[in-house]
C-alpha cells in the first residue's frame, strides 16, 4: 500500500518579498494571497472529488481496496475541516478588527 503524504493546502509558498529580494507592494501581496487561497480551495475540492470517485468505484465493485478509499475519505474530511477552521479564524480576525476604535 502506497501512502503519500501531501503538502498542506494552507502553506504559502512565497514570503513578503519578490524574487529579486524587494518587498511586495500591497497589490502584489493581495494577488499573492488570492492565488494561494484559490490554490488551497482547489486542492480541497480535488481531494473531495477524488474521495467521492473512489467511494463510488468501491460501491460499484470496480475497486476493492477499502483501506485506500478510507484513507482518501479521511484525508478529504480533515482537509475540509481545516479549511472551515481557517475560514472561522479569518472571520473572527475580521470582526475583531472591525470592533477596534480608531
Amino acid at each position: 500500500m502506497d501512502i503519500k503524504i501531501g503538502q498542506s493546502p494552507f502553506v504559502i509558498q512565497s514570503g513578503l518579498h519578490t524574487q529579486n529580494g524587494q518587498r511586495m507592494s500591497a497589490g502584489e501581496a493581495h494577488q499573492s494571497f488570492k492565488t494561494a487561497l484559490n490554490e488551497a480551495i482547489e486542492n480541497v475540492n480535488s481531494l473531495q472529488q477524488e474521495s467521492a470517485q473512489k467511494t463510488e468505484k468501491l460501491a460499484s465493485g470496480e475497486i476493492d481496496d477499502l483501506h485506500d478509499v478510507m484513507i482518501t475519505g479521511q484525508k478529504a474530511s480533515i482537509t475540509l475541516q481545516a479549511t472551515v477552521e481557517v475560514r472561522n479564524k479569518v472571520i473572527e480576525a475580521y470582526q475583531e478588527i472591525m470592533r477596534m476604535q480608531v
